[in-house]
């Protein structure tokens, strides 16, 4: 059993969310785990440091102090400047995206720390509980944007996304129809946007299809579809997924120089690499660049703009996992749920996920075998 679990303040730029609510702390404390959060922790989420102390956290007055507990919780993968703070006697429970970001993946395995990825745990029927709700988040939040950059003082085309009486709406295209295509769609054609969702599996679209009966558009995705689609696009939504590794490129700089001047690219993917050839990761401070006359909009923490909101859904799937690590330790819990078995990515300095270690070039070790060497 772990006794103790750390919160630090999140250190991406302008990354606003906190891995835990006060309701979070208090199902700790009522399972006799002490929970410490670093000061100002939960302020940008609007949850301040007596809102923790009520729930019956201790409030720690460094970084330092939150990650020298037994196991720490976070959002984001542990920027350079947190690397210091990894050591083999630590457990890491947060996103990592390891196919995105090397670095972190080499340090995690240097320092032998123990580090399970929210975007990895994953139930049998393939579903990946916590990634969903930072996807619904993301996805519903990726129409807003498109619609603000459409407009042409922020360097659009200068197009209303519903269009009006008479006139004809925006054209939304969305690569993918998981939780984030799904949520984009059917925020879209909310909008009134003419919508037009792609996906390779068909029985995926079919659910689509029967749930918005003919509002949005669903197309099998291949070459010859996406470049015609693409070429009258007013807003392109990336929203490719593959479990732990990196997302694949189905938007070549072909199809994009192809797109209309003033045409706008929300990357949903790119904290997993990206979908669309162009993109590269921007911030909520600079969040769009221009190439080839299409805006292209790359924030690799999305949700991190409504953090209120995203800090709740994420602490409501989080927290089961959470305290079941806590009371059972990561050999016990990972025993008893062959979910977040999945999620195990580095122990002892192994890769423990097979995605994760393909990409980076390595052998994957079992995460069991791992955990009982």
């Amino acid at each position: 059993m772990l006794k103790t679990v750390g919160v630090p303040k999140e250190i991406k730029v302008q990354e606003y969310r906190v891995a835990m609510t006060p309701d979070g702390v208090r199902e700790f404390e009522r399972h006799g785990i002490d929970v410490f959060v670093e000061a100002g922790a939960g302020e940008g989420a609007s949850f301040s440091d007596d809102d923790y102390r009520s729930a019956g956290a201790t409030i720690v007055p460094t970084a330092a102090d939150a990650w020298a507990q037994q196991m720490v919780v976070k959002v984001k993968e542990p920027k350079a400047e947190e690397f210091g703070f990894l050591r083999p006697d630590l457990t890491l429970f947060t996103y990592l995206h390891l196919a995105a970001y090397p670095a972190v993946a080499k340090a995690l395995v240097d320092a032998g720390t123990t580090s399970i990825a929210y975007e990895t745990v994953q139930l049998p029927g393939g579903a990946l509980p916590l990634l969903a709700p930072m996807s619904e988040v993301a996805g519903r939040l990726a129409p807003q944007m498109g619609a603000h950059y459409l407009e042409r003082h922020n360097g659009g085309r200068g197009v209303l996304m519903g269009g009006a009486p008479g006139v004809q709406p925006a054209k939304v295209v969305v690569l993918g129809a998981g939780n984030v295509g799904w949520n984009s769609a059917w925020i879209a054609a909310g909008m009134e946007a003419e919508v037009v969702l792609f996906d390779k599996n068909l029985d995926r679209l079919r659910w689509v299809d029967q749930i918005n009966k003919g509002r949005i558009v669903t197309l099998a995705s291949n070459r010859g579809a996406l470049e015609r689609n693409l070429a009258d696009a007013d807003l392109v939504i990336g929203a490719v997924l593959v479990a732990g590794g990196r997302a694949p490129v189905v938007v070549s700089e072909d199809m994009v120089r192809s797109m209309k001047q003033g045409a706008v690219i929300v990357d949903v993917a790119v904290d997993q690499g990206g979908c669309i050839e162009t993109i590269h990761e921007t911030t909520h401070a600079e969040p769009v660049y221009e190439l080839h006359g299409v805006l292209h909009y790359a924030v690799g923490n999305m949700p991190g703009a409504v953090p209120h909101t995203s800090t709740y859904a994420l602490t409501n799937a989080t927290l089961p996992y959470q305290l079941e690590l806590a009371q059972h330790g990561v050999a016990g819990a990972c025993a008893r749920d062959a979910a977040l078995a999945l999620g195990l990515n580095t122990h002892r300095g192994h890769v423990t996920n097979v995605p994760v270690a393909e990409f980076l070039g390595v052998d994957a070790v079992d995460p069991l075998t791992a955990l009982h060497s």
